[in-house]
C-alpha cells in the first residue's frame, strides 16, 4: 500500500523554522562612521550632547525682543553682528543684531526677522524697519529640539542608512560598534553552466547556459551587508559536492547554492547536506522557488564562532532564485546579524488583468505599476524568464488557489522596498 503525499511545507513556517535556529553573529567591530552604511549596530548610540546645543536662528535676518516690535514699522538700531560660529552679546531694549543661519541666539532676544521682512534705511544703515508683525519664538530653533542629552538616537540593531551615518555625525560619532560581516560562501552548481567571457555566444555548446544567478545573488548579497567568497561552479558530481561544502563550512556562516536541490539524478545537493549535517526544510508550498533547502553542517569549524555553517540551496531557475532570496534570504541574513527591520507592508492596489488559473500554492507574480494607479501582468511568468523581473517593479502575493479579476485588490510588494 503506497504511503500519502506529505503535503508541502507553508512559507510562512518553513521561515519561522529557519528564524528559529539562526543566531545572530554576535561579533563585533569598530569602523568608521564614513564606511558604516549598510552596517548593522551592535550598541545603541547615545548622544553626549544636545542638538542644536544652543538656541539658534533658523534664517538669516535680525535677533530682536518681541516687545520692541508692538506693530508694524517699528524702529530698532542694529548693535552687533552673528555669524554662525560665533557668540553674541546681550541683546538690550530697542537694539537688534543682525544674525545669519545657525548662529546661537543672542540674551534677551526671543524672536528672529527674515532678513526680506526688515527695511534698512540707506542714510543710517544701523536703523531698521522691520515691515511685518513678531510673534515671540518665530525662526528659533530650540536647543536639544532635534537630540537631547543622553537620548538614545540609534538603537542596537538598526541598519545604517545614509540619515542614520549624519545623525551619528551631529553629535560627534566618528566610529561606530557595528555586527561583523556575516561570511557567506555562494556556489552555483550545474554541469550545464558557463560563465560569461568564458565562451563567446557563437560558441556555446548545446545545452550549456550563462550563469546569471551567480551575479545577481552575490549583488544581493553584498547588498545585504555580507562579506561573500565565490566557490563558482560546482559540476554535478557527489563527490565535488561534499568537496566544497566541507571546504566551505570551516570558516563561513552561511552557504547559499544555487541549483540541485530538485529531485534528479544529478541533483546532489541534498544527500550531501545529509551526509555533512542536518536538512530541515525540503521543498515548500510557493511558486517560484518550491525546491528551497535549508539546513546546517556541522563539521569542524575554524571561524571564532562555534556555530554551525548553515544552508540555503536556492532552485536554479533564476526567478525562482531571485524571489526565494527576496522572500527567504534575507529576513534569514537580517537575523544573522541582529538587525531589527523596518517593518515592510505591501500596497493595496487593484489587478489591470485576469488570473484565471490559481495555483495550489502560494504565488508571487511578476508585475508593475501603470499610469492608472494599477498593476500590469508581465506576459510569461514562467521560472526561467529573468526578463519579468527586470520589467517588473514589484511582486504580488496571491494566495493558493485564489483566482484574481480586473479590479481586484492585491498585496503588493516593491522590489525596492526589499533592497533597500
Amino acid at each position: 500500500m503506497s504511503s500519502a503525499v506529505k503535503p508541502l511545507m507553508s512559507l510562512d513556517d518553513a521561515l519561522a523554522i529557519m528564524l528559529s535556529h539562526v543566531p545572530n553573529t554576535s561579533s563585533v567591530e569598530t569602523v568608521a562612521t564614513w564606511d558604516a552604511d549598510g552596517r548593522v549596530l551592535a550598541q545603541d548610540v547615545v548622544s553626549e550632547l544636545a542638538v542644536p546645543a544652543l538656541d539658534n536662528s533658523s534664517m538669516d535676518g535680525y535677533a530682536v525682543r518681541s516687545s520692541d516690535v508692538p506693530h508694524v514699522g517699528a524702529r530698532l538700531r542694529v548693535t552687533q553682528r552673528i555669524p554662525a560660529g560665533s557668540h553674541g552679546q546681550p541683546l538690550h531694549a530697542g537694539d537688534a543684531a543682525r544674525i545669519f543661519t545657525g548662529a546661537p541666539i543672542p540674551p534677551g532676544a526671543d524672536a528672529v526677522v527674515m532678513q526680506e521682512h526688515v527695511s534698512v534705511d540707506p542714510t543710517q544703515p544701523d536703523l531698521i524697519t522691520v515691515d511685518q508683525a513678531v510673534a515671540a519664538g518665530q525662526w528659533i530653533r530650540r536647543a536639544g529640539e532635534d537630540v537631547s542629552l543622553g537620548a538614545v538616537i540609534l538603537s542596537k540593531g538598526c541598519r545604517l542608512q545614509p540619515a542614520e551615518l549624519g545623525l551619528a555625525a551631529s553629535i560627534g560619532r566618528a566610529e561606530l560598534a557595528v555586527v561583523r560581516k556575516p561570511r557567506v560562501a555562494l556556489l552555483s552548481t550545474g554541469d550545464e553552466l558557463v560563465m560569461p567571457g568564458s565562451v563567446a555566444p557563437a560558441d556555446m555548446k548545446p545545452g550549456t547556459i550563462y550563469n546569471s544567478n551567480r551575479f545577481f545573488l552575490r549583488a544581493l548579497l553584498q547588498r545585504a551587508g555580507c562579506e561573500v567568497t565565490d566557490l563558482g561552479i560546482v559540476p554535478d558530481q557527489r563527490q565535488a559536492t561534499i568537496d566544497v561544502l566541507t571546504q566551505a563550512s570551516a570558516d563561513h556562516d552561511l552557504i547559499v547554492s544555487s541549483g540541485g536541490v530538485s529531485v534528479g539524478e544529478e541533483d546532489h545537493v541534498k544527500p550531501a547536506v545529509q551526509s555533512l549535517g542536518e536538512l530541515h526544510v525540503w521543498q515548500i508550498a510557493m511558486k517560484p522557488g518550491k525546491p528551497l533547502a535549508f539546513g546546517w553542517i556541522n563539521a569542524e569549524r575554524t571561524a571564532s564562532t562555534h556555530a554551525p555553517c548553515f544552508f540555503m540551496g536556492l532552485p536554479g531557475n533564476p526567478v525562482s532564485s531571485y524571489v526565494t532570496y527576496l522572500c527567504v534570504v534575507r529576513p534569514v541574513l537580517a537575523a544573522l546579524q541582529g538587525a531589527v527591520e523596518r517593518d515592510l507592508f505591501p500596497y493595496q492596489l487593484p489587478v489591470h488583468f485576469d488570473w484565471p488559473r490559481p495555483d495550489k500554492r502560494r504565488e508571487f507574480l511578476r508585475v508593475r505599476r501603470n499610469a492608472q494607479g494599477g498593476l500590469d501582468l508581465f506576459p510569461n511568468q514562467s521560472s526561467g524568464v529573468l526578463t519579468s523581473a527586470v520589467w517588473g517593479d514589484g511582486l504580488i502575493d496571491v494566495a493558493p488557489g485564489q483566482v484574481l479579476c480586473r479590479g481586484d485588490g492585491v498585496a503588493y510588494w516593491p522590489f525596492a522596498q526589499w533592497l533597500s
